[in-house]
């Protein structure tokens, strides 16, 4: 089922969902069930599963390196299928214009359709470590929206080289990324909008926030993307700040804000213990927060850990 069907049939009461990261390569997917096992209880309708892009690794041959490209977490649409199968639940598959030509996305978009996948989520990726700005892969896409624009191409039956008329076509319900702290590449929150606009306009279905700490942001983000005419659902992403080094990590990587009151809060804590139950109760509060303004979906950002998810959840659903 798509998620705006979900969204629809709801009838106005607040979904749960989350995020998983695939097992690094060598490692067992029981991990990822056990991580996964403790959440069901929520009845969450989908769950989506990220893509890792390329990373290059070098390899000692004689008295040279060879640089290879390799990814430390494959699997994507493997353990999607597995999700679907095992829970009867709607797992949803990243897709990235990082490391992948046009080609190949079409290949994992024909494989994510015959396994019956009825949602995936399209974001443009990150850059690569040694870059410094995101590089489209050659023969890929540069922008999210020209990646939306292939997905709902494909869901018309037209394909890269030919037209397929068929009443068995892709229907893919095609989520994207938003930013209520904008881009970390955008210049302003205003740009960083009207690209959102063109990701809709050009086939996206619903939108999945950034995660964020101060629940205003995302309702002023509501707003504004209203205003410019954005109306399809828009999910906001939580994630519970769990160890203090997620005050510098965060803003870093991501480039968002924390509330000074939580910053306050996080650094009189002993150890990670402790700010790992700030973090669930400052979550369970924006939670709380969200659900009675009737937001479609709250999506949690699990990172591969359940048990403060868990914490969350049975105090909000």
């Amino acid at each position: 089922m798509k998620v705006t069907e979900h969204i629809e049939q709801a009838n106005g009461k607040t979904l749960f969902s989350f995020e998983i990261v695939p097992p690094q390569k060598g490692q067992n997917i029981q991990e990822l069930y056990n991580n996964i096992d403790p959440l069901m209880e929520f009845n969450p309708p989908f769950i989506d599963v990220t893509t890792s892009r390329e990373e290059h690794i070098y390899i000692q041959k004689g008295d040279l390196l060879d640089r290879k490209i390799t990814r430390m977490r494959p699997g994507t649409v493997g353990i999607c299928a597995s999700l679907k199968y095992k829970y009867n639940v709607d797992a949803i598959p990243h897709v990235l214009c990082g490391g992948f030509t046009k080609e190949e996305t079409e290949y994992v978009l024909v494989d994510c359709h015959y396994l019956g996948l009825d949602n995936v989520m399209a974001l443009r990726g990150d850059a690569m470590k040694h870059e410094q700005y995101f590089k489209a892969t050659k023969g890929g896409h540069q922008y999210a929206s020209e990646l939306v624009k292939q997905i709902n191409n494909l869901n018309k039956g037209k394909y890269l080289h030919e037209i397929i008329e068929t009443p068995y076509n892709s229907n893919f319900c095609i989520g994207v990324a938003g930013y209520p702290e904008k881009h970390l590449e955008s210049p302003s929150l205003e740009t960083d909008l009207r690209r959102l606009k063109e990701k809709v306009d050009a086939g996206a279905d619903y939108v999945v926030t950034q995660m964020f700490f101060d629940n205003k942001k995302y309702f002023d983000f509501v707003k504004k993307a209203r205003n410019i005419g954005i109306t399809v659902p828009i999910i906001p992403g939580i994630k519970p700040v769990a160890i203090k080094r997620h005050l510098q990590i965060l803003p870093q990587v991501f480039k968002l804000d924390l509330p000074e009151i939580l910053i306050r809060e996080i650094e009189k804590c002993k150890d990670n213990k402790e700010v790992r139950q700030v973090g669930v109760e400052w979550a369970i509060q924006q939670s709380k927060e969200l659900v009675a303004a009737g937001v479609p979906v709250v999506h949690f950002y699990s990172m591969g850990k359940s048990d403060n998810i868990k914490e969350i959840a049975s105090k909000v659903f």
